[in-house]
């Protein structure tokens, strides 16, 4: 499980997860929990002075990223049966599931007739947004309307990851590790590649959130990862990290309650890709204080 330490006002580790939760992959949190989820176990767990686990799917699918719907007061998981992970047997179809604070399941949705594999999930006004990292396409649910429809056309995109609805709420931010940073058009389905300063692509950005007119992302393209700054600029984006010189080892999702910036760190993936079984020290999870301008405290 998770031992919580008291938060302190600069970059801190505030949970360590029990080193038998092989993968820890998503975090969310309504400012007084702390949600997790433990890939290769398939477990949601909750955390506030004590942690628990509040829900356990069934064999076949697993658990990756997950959001706190503020609206609806559910917990959006996105669950999975990639290829090529050790501990997971493929399957053709994932879910968007939800489930109450205490982890009973509420729904559990996928676009008929098409393979669907979410690994991303956010929650805004707008919807509800799932993005499939196997073909690209993003996945929205609306307030009112049943079913998944997809925002952005097929092929646009390659892997995509987190997103983040434009304070506009007419476009979406999408990070797409191999295609980069996007905007797609929530009206026309388009979507604009927007290239970082330097002209060239800000691929390896996993978990995205927005904070005022900033977008915070994981980088985890290569070893330490980090938290980005991304910024528009007319014509693309322009990045910095978040805090400098923070490492951020095996980095992948983040989650922002207000006050803090929580990211998960030492996931698991790179041993476990490595045929590592066994962990012999536990996933963290790391909060980052931010003024009510998003800037580190």
């Amino acid at each position: 499980m998770l031992g919580l330490a008291a938060a302190a006002a600069q970059p801190g580790i505030v949970a360590t997860i029990d080193p038998s939760h092989r993968i820890v992959e998503g975090v969310a949190t309504d400012g007084s929990t702390i949600w997790v989820t433990s890939v290769l176990e398939r477990q949601v767990i909750a955390c506030t002075k004590s942690c628990r686990t509040i829900a356990t799917l069934k064999p076949g699918l697993h658990l990756f990223a997950l959001a706190w719907d503020w609206r609806r007061k559910l917990l959006w998981v996105a669950a999975d049966c990639p290829p090529g992970v050790p501990g997971i047997v493929e399957c053709r179809q994932g879910a968007l599931v939800a489930l109450s604070r205490t982890g009973k399941v509420r729904a559990m949705l996928a676009p008929k007739d098409i393979a669907f594999h979410p690994g991303d999930v956010s929650v805004s006004r707008s919807g509800v947004f799932a993005s499939d990292s196997q073909n690209g396409l993003v996945w929205r649910l609306m307030p009112g309307r049943p079913g998944l429809r997809a925002v952005n056309r097929p092929g646009d995109g390659k892997s995509a990851q987190g997103t983040a609805l434009e304070p506009s709420g007419t476009a979406l931010i999408v990070a797409d590790y191999s295609r980069g940073i996007g905007s797609i058009d929530l009206k026309t389905t388009a979507t604009t590649w927007l290239p970082r300063q330097d002209g060239k692509p800000l691929r390896g950005v996993d978990g995205l959130i927005r904070c005022g007119d900033t977008y915070l992302g994981v980088y985890n393209g290569q070893t330490p990862g980090a938290i980005l700054t991304i910024t528009m600029r007319p014509g693309g984006v322009e990045y910095g990290e978040l805090v400098a010189d923070l490492v951020l080892p095996d980095p992948t999702q983040i989650a922002f309650d207000g006050k803090r910036l929580l990211a998960v760190a030492d996931s698991g993936w790179e041993a476990h890709m490595k045929g590592q079984a066994n962990r012999q020290a536990g996933a963290h999870i790391v909060a980052i204080p931010l003024s009510p301008d998003c800037k580190p405290i």
